[in-house]
């Protein structure tokens, strides 16, 4: 078989060891390495000493990134690969070590790379990605709060929307100290425009709170506090790292129902803006695990689960779906309508999840901006077909249209 590279090597990436298989022609050489910023460019080194053209290596875990960046600092090609793509390639010796084989593979051109963001989207993506885990650990010590409020039977959330809101704060901490929340001292601590019955939310806080209780409940707050103060920061360092193209791309799509700025700025740190790797929209959808499978044998349909994806844009994705099927004049409303009744719930909105990731993908890459096809863009196709269904459906409730009075 032809080779497409004379001098290449292929790494098999482990915790604390790396083993480097290099091929010149037809001979090979093998050595470990250490997984220290040292030994990694003692490696460098290595590779740099005998010409090596390109460089291979599984996406082991997270153990691959540290090598990746050191050999993308000291310029050397390298290609990270899917383990599933290379056990899927026949021919493996059952002996042959997992480097020989990835060094073989590579030298004949039969490793697909897999894509690897520029250092500068890594980092948004890292951002993006711990704010998200802030974010939902708010909502767990928010949830802690509410269980906390129970057990002392304050009903606290039935009245407020928002516990965490000014009025909920203003409350909690009075309790927090000990107060006796009296008529008077409530009409103090409610902000003007909350609409909650005042005589309700006061019995409502009729609830027996234990110094333990009280304790507890102002350190959840406490961390609360702390968090929005992280994620303010993480926000702030978000938008120092965006250009100012990704930054009014992100107001572009803030335009689509159900994404707001937040799920924007998710959504390109994790996609990027260039969609020229992706040859069609149902190859991003596939990627971002909102496509169905298609699991067939002799023509029989066995599943269309969906494919896993990744787990940060598919659930951002879903999240904004769950938004943009309340929005009553939107496409997607409609098309949420039209599938839940035959599909599910869960299945429509995974497929409305699909269609804003198709929109998304043809906005950045033609630069199109949003056009909502409207709540009735359904209604225009088959009208004959679906009046004669409701007539037909009005028939069977009992409707005769000689019953009808004509003014």
């Amino acid at each position: 078989m032809e080779k497409v590279y004379e001098r290449c090597c292929g790494i098999d990436v482990h915790k604390k060891v790396v083993v480097a298989c290099l091929r010149n022609g037809n001979k090979k050489e093998i050595r470990e390495f250490g997984t220290s910023t040292r030994e990694l460019l003692m490696l460098s080194d290595w590779l740099h000493a005998n010409e090596c053209e390109m460089v291979a290596m599984e996406s082991t875990g997270s153990y691959w990134k540290p090598l990746y960046n050191v050999l993308e600092s000291q310029e050397l090609p390298a290609m990270v690969v899917n383990a599933q793509h290379m056990k899927a390639v026949p021919g493996r010796k059952t002996d042959q070590k997992d480097a020989e084989w990835i060094a073989d593979l590579l030298q004949h051109g039969l490793l697909k790379s897999s894509f690897i963001p520029s250092k500068a989207q890594r980092e948004l993506r890292e951002l993006v990605s711990y704010r998200r885990s802030l974010v939902g650990e708010k909502s767990r010590e928010l949830n802690r709060l509410q269980k906390m409020l129970e057990g002392g039977n304050i009903k606290l959330s039935g009245t407020i929307s928002d516990v965490n809101g000014k009025t909920g704060r203003n409350i909690l901490n009075a309790l927090v100290r000990g107060e006796v929340i009296s008529r008077e001292r409530l009409s103090e601590l409610i902000v003007s425009h909350v609409k909650a019955d005042s005589n309700r939310l006061l019995d409502d806080l009729q609830g027996v709170l234990t110094p333990l209780q009280r304790k507890m409940i102002g350190v959840v707050l406490k961390h609360i506090d702390e968090l929005n103060k992280y994620i303010a920061e993480l926000d702030d360092e978000i938008d120092g790292n965006m250009s100012d193209g990704d930054k009014a791309r992100v107001a572009q799509l803030d335009d689509i129902p159900g994404i707001a700025s937040d799920s924007a700025k998710t959504i390109l740190a994790i996609i990027g803006t260039d969609m020229s790797r992706f040859p069609s929209a149902n190859h991003l959808c596939s990627w971002a695990g909102v496509a169905p499978g298609n699991n067939e044998s002799a023509g029989k349909r066995l599943s269309g689960r969906i494919t896993k994806g990744n787990k940060v844009l598919k659930s951002t994705l879903v999240q904004c779906a769950n938004a943009a099927v309340r929005v009553k004049t939107s496409f997607f409303s409609a098309q949420y309508q039209r599938l839940s009744v035959r599909r599910g719930k869960k299945r429509a909105i995974v497929a409305v999840a699909h269609s804003i990731l198709i929109t998304i993908y043809h906005m950045l890459k033609d630069g199109q901006l949003f056009q909502d096809l409207g709540a009735n863009y359904y209604n225009q196709f088959n009208k004959e077909r679906k009046v004669n269904a409701l007539l037909s459906k009005l028939r069977q409730l009992g409707w005769e249209q000689h019953a009808v009075i004509s003014v």
